[in-house]
């Protein structure tokens, strides 16, 4: 005999940053919450193996206000441990006039970015200049506790009576009637509802409910060196040159570069990527070569990636009580508080406090869609 029916508001699948995120201001707002994740532990994806980074400097006003008032949110709680380590990006000359309207377009939003020359920038961090046309920096942008803000997230929404079941893998999806119903091993979880919040797998998810979401995982690495002999503070720094990424973690570097064709159900590290990565690094960061590679301190992990790399966010048209919050291609720690309360504004019928029409599905069926901000 199957068990009734646990009914709720609202279900959230996935409890990384994202749903916690969403469970928080939904229940915030006297939303019944249902929060389903299927491992052991929130935070156990892409926001556990995430590199943790939080900037504004992007180019569309979109995705920079969505990081502006996640990074404020951030700034203002204890457990997200944000330090503005600062992002210094160095930017060659075929990237830099879409660059320069960028950086005008953070600073008419009251982002504190500065231009500077790759001469000027050298005070920040000792780089190879060759190819390099100039340089932004972005002193408030940095890093942050991605578990440490889901789990405050999930405090949250406790709080405003919220349920979180863990090691509940939804298996089937049905939207019957007004409702929404969820299948797991735990039993039937039921919801006028649905908030799609589940990362590299959201595109699955979409799958169990019969339509197509274009989200897929990419893996990613992240090699980290062992300390430094020579202690330095090495900012979150893009190379939009090659694509390869560093900042400090404590007395050493992480690093990482994208391998285009790593996409997919593939797990493990990829030391083949390896050389991709390091070669371009030490012609930038030739100090690198004074530090040697701890594997044992390396990882990887999976972005959740959309055809133009920008968030899926909003209702789903043609599918009731659908809405998405993922496909956020490595910026959904630096956006999920912002987005949780779009999220709920959207949940409840209101017009969200930051517009969000460029990251909607519908985007796909229009002309203008494809255009990308910055990525790495």
């Amino acid at each position: 005999m199957s068990l009734p029916a646990t009914t709720a508001d609202a279900l959230v699948i996935g409890a990384g940053i994202m749903g916690a995120a969403c469970a928080a201001r939904l229940s915030e707002r006297g939303l019944r919450v249902t929060l389903l994740e299927a491992q052991a532990s929130p935070a156990l994806g892409s926001t556990g193996r995430s590199a943790a980074g939080v900037r504004t400097q992007f180019t569309s006003a979109t995705n920079i206000l969505l990081s502006q008032h996640s990074v404020a949110e951030y700034a203002a709680l204890p457990q997200a441990e944000y330090r503005p380590i600062g992002y210094l990006l160095l930017v060659p000359q075929t990237g830099w006039k879409a660059h320069a309207a960028g950086v005008e377009r953070q600073q008419a939003l009251g982002a504190p970015t500065q231009v500077l020359t790759p001469h000027e920038a050298q005070a920040i961090l000792e780089f190879d200049t060759d190819g390099i046309h100039a340089c932004t920096f972005g002193p408030a942008d940095g890093v942050v506790d991605p578990h440490g803000i889901t789990y405050a997230f999930l405090e949250q929404a406790r709080a405003g009576g919220a349920a979180l079941h863990l090691n509940t893998p939804v298996t089937a999806l049905e939207r019957r009637g007004e409702d929404w119903h969820a299948t797991t091993p735990a039993g039937t979880f039921q919801a006028p509802l649905l908030i799609n919040a589940s990362g590299a797998w959201s595109g699955e998810l979409a799958a169990l409910a019969g339509f197509t979401l274009p989200v897929w995982p990419a893996r990613r690495m992240v090699y980290a060196t062992g300390p430094l002999p020579r202690p330095r503070a090495v900012p979150m720094t893009f190379d939009l040159s090659s694509g390869v990424w560093l900042r400090s973690e404590g007395q050493r570097v992480i690093l990482g570069r994208a391998d285009p064709a790593d996409r997919g159900w593939r797990e493990g590290l990829n030391w083949d990527w390896l050389p991709e990565t390091l070669e371009p690094a030490l012609e930038r960061f030739p100090w690198l070569a004074d530090a040697g590679l701890d594997r044992h301190a390396s990882w990887w992990g999976y972005y959740e990636m959309t055809p133009d790399e920008l968030p899926i966010v909003g209702r789903m048209p043609g599918v009731p009580g659908w809405l998405n919050a993922c496909g956020f291609s490595g910026h959904g720690v630096m956006q999920a508080a912002a987005v949780g309360r779009v999220t709920a504004q959207e949940a409840l019928g209101e017009p969200p406090f930051i517009n969000v029409d460029s990251l909607r599905f519908e985007r796909f069926g229009r002309a203008e869609a494809g255009v990308r901000d910055i990525q790495v």
